[in-house]
């Protein structure tokens, strides 16, 4: 008899919260939640609190993080969006359980931090694109992988060159093609930084190097990802655009669930598509690589530099094509120091921010 698995959801109001929420739902004889956190919707957290009988809850991430310390779980899928998550992150696996990990950030900006305190097989990737390639991993052996190729649906923008992105509005910003996510991976998702990021993590996760990890626009987004192998086989995993199956496989891993999610009707004739990327108009991925691969605290200004840089653009502080000039701006100014700690880090990111503050008050 499959044990029930106790599972702990940080970022419970937002959308991987929910539909993590809507899995264990429908899934109850397979997990109990036992506590929930959420940023700050109380009301919310409440009433999700009492449709599960959840004793255990928080508000913020350093709440999460005691949260995690203090509740005994198997599973922790964390779900807070943005660099905050870090803490919530090394909680978890100090605490040994089993961390589900959609907030990509934390890995991104942790980098060795968090690669040191994970035994092998502790975080699950609950990002799509990641979740795809552990799902197509298990075709093959590490050894005998060539290269990944993580797909983007190219954002609403794409095929626009550098010129005409100049005069994005936020609110187009905000309208992806496929998914319904907040105001900060929507707009990360049409700059392609959300890209960016997820091929650092890639790195992070599955230990293949930087020239190893593509990226291709798959517009349709019914391809998560692929792995190719050094035979020439390339095994892809296919799936509708949406995020049921990755939170799913993050709670259950490496067992399916039952109907999860509706497949792809391979019946209706359809049409998919792959072209490569744009750097010159979205040069975002470009420098993700080299921040990746200058290692230490370089992806964390990436990640930080970006956040300030939004949150500008959505004021009219900014425009769209700005937000990544002013990453690529702080990453030419960053000098690394000689250890990575969380104490340097910390001062990396605040440094970072404070330098694209300025940079965005010159610009305007």
């Amino acid at each position: 008899m499959t044990r029930v698995r106790r599972v702990i959801v940080l970022g419970s109001s937002g959308s991987i919260g929910t539909q993590a929420l809507e899995v264990i739902r429908a899934h109850r004889d397979r997990f109990e939640l036992v506590g929930l956190s959420t940023g700050s919707n109380a009301d919310l957290l409440r009433a999700q609190a009492a449709e599960f009988g959840v004793e255990h809850m928080a508000l913020g991430a350093e709440g999460s993080a005691q949260l995690v310390r203090d509740v005994d779980a198997d599973i922790v899928l964390n779900g807070i969006t943005g660099s905050v998550g870090l803490g919530p992150t090394l909680a978890a696996l100090e605490a040994g359980r089993t961390l589900a990990l959609a907030n990509k950030e934390s890995l991104i900006v942790g980098g060795e931090l968090v690669k040191r305190l994970a035994r092998p097989g502790q975080i699950v990737p609950v990002d799509s694109e990641h979740s795809a390639i552990a799902q197509a991993l298990r075709a093959g052996e590490r050894g005998e992988v060539r290269r990944l190729v993580v797909t983007a649906s190219g954002g609403p923008f794409r095929g626009w060159s550098r010129s005409a992105l100049e005069n994005v509005t936020p609110a187009q910003a905000r309208k992806h093609p496929n998914f319904s996510m907040g105001r900060v991976i929507t707009t990360n998702s049409a700059t392609l930084v959300n890209k960016g990021l997820e091929v650092i993590e890639a790195h992070l996760l599955f230990d293949v190097p930087y020239d190893r990890i593509e990226v291709v626009v798959h517009p349709q987004q019914l391809i998560h990802s692929m792995v190719e192998f050094h035979d020439g086989s390339t095994i892809a995993q296919a799936g509708p655009p949406r995020m049921l199956v990755p939170i799913a496989l993050g709670l259950s891993w490496p067992e399916r669930l039952v109907d999860v999610d509706v497949p792809i009707d391979w019946t209706a004739a359809q049409t998919w598509e792959f072209s490569p990327l744009d750097d010159d108009a979205f040069p975002s991925v470009r420098l993700a690589r080299r921040a990746g691969e200058a290692g230490g605290t370089h992806p964390a200004v990436y990640n930080a530099a970006n956040e300030q840089a939004v949150e500008a653009f959505h004021d009219g502080r900014l425009s769209f094509p700005g937000i990544v000039d002013t990453i690529a701006a702080v990453l030419d100014r960053h000098e690394a120091p000689a250890e990575l700690t969380l104490e340097t880090l910390a001062d990396a990111e605040a440094w970072a921010r404070r330098s694209a503050d300025e940079l965005i008050a010159a610009r305007g």
